[in-house]
């Protein structure tokens, strides 16, 4: 089933779990990602990220087919706009039929954030499309943005911050980031901050940067109301780490072998995430979602 975002958030928030927003950038991963979710009868969502858009995964070809391979599952299916910054982003992928876009004005000063954000969901939501929005900045890790803590998200801002912009849901920095972390480290997340944004928004939180960040700290964040986890590169490892071990097996694996296996790993991958963060039979065949502001 292909629905919007905000469906799939509002279960998640209502019933404590987090969904998982996969980047999938050819149509082997989304395959793998939507095959995985149906198999455990879990909702999902489709991210594509701008650049990945421009470098392979084309909205022409990946949107019919994520919308084709999503109406033959039983389970809630969005496609994400992930990281979009400019206006044109933003509108180009309502033409292409995403159901869900994210506008990322974060690293811009907290009015123009607003003023950004604030119209893009005005457009969105006239066209039923949900809207995310990020409050404080998820950086790289490369460059330890996770650990800088005047990047994380004011909590006194959020109300204001959530009202004024009219989004269904709000990135949260609590000290993750994109990318790789140095070798052997894990983040450290602030649980605190985390509680005290749910308890004021109790509306759907979204962790970005969920690569990398252990088991641990991602059963806590769900525990501690994250309902989207975004996850790009440790699905692009699953995959590398299998087609490595594979050439190293048989170097003569010829493309067609090589890419089922990596299909295969991603889906696997996905599976055992699902397993992590609670979606797995969240969501009832046929459940009504009431997505109406109380």
């Amino acid at each position: 089933m292909y629905v919007s975002m905000k469906d799939i958030l509002t279960h998640a928030n209502a019933h404590n779990y987090a969904v998982m927003a996969v980047n999938s950038v050819n149509m082997e991963m989304a395959r793998a990602v939507i095959t995985a979710a149906a198999e455990e009868n879990s909702p999902i969502i489709v991210n594509i990220g701008v650049g990945q858009m421009a470098k392979l995964a084309h909205p022409t070809e990946m949107v019919p087919m994520i919308k084709e391979l999503a109406e033959k599952v039983n389970v809630p299916v969005a496609l994400n706009l992930d990281h979009g910054s400019k206006f044109e982003d933003e509108t180009a992928a309502m033409r292409y039929g995403f159901s869900s876009v994210m506008i990322d004005a974060s690293s811009l000063p907290y009015e123009e954030n607003i003023r950004r954000v604030a119209q893009i969901s005005a457009l969105a939501h006239a066209k039923g499309i949900c809207v995310e929005g990020e409050l404080g900045h998820v950086g790289q890790a490369d460059a330890g943005d996770n650990s800088q803590v005047d990047l994380y998200t004011n909590v006194a801002q959020a109300r204001d911050y959530v009202d004024r912009t009219g989004i269904d849901a709000l990135a949260v920095a609590i000290g993750t980031a994109h990318g790789d972390y140095p070798k052997g480290m894990k983040p450290v997340l602030d649980f605190n901050r985390l509680a005290e944004l749910k308890a004021e928004l109790k509306m759907p939180l979204v962790l970005h940067g969920g690569s990398g960040s252990g088991e641990e700290n991602i059963r806590k964040a769900v525990a501690g109301g994250i309902n989207k986890i975004n996850v790009c590169t440790d699905a692009f490892h699953a995959a590398e780490n299998a087609m490595k071990a594979k050439w190293a097996e048989a170097p003569g694996t010829n493309y067609l072998d090589i890419m089922v296996i990596a299909e295969a790993a991603i889906k696997q991958f996905v599976k055992d995430y699902i397993q992590i963060i609670g979606s797995k039979n969240a969501y009832g065949y046929g459940e009504t979602v009431n997505t109406s502001k109380e």
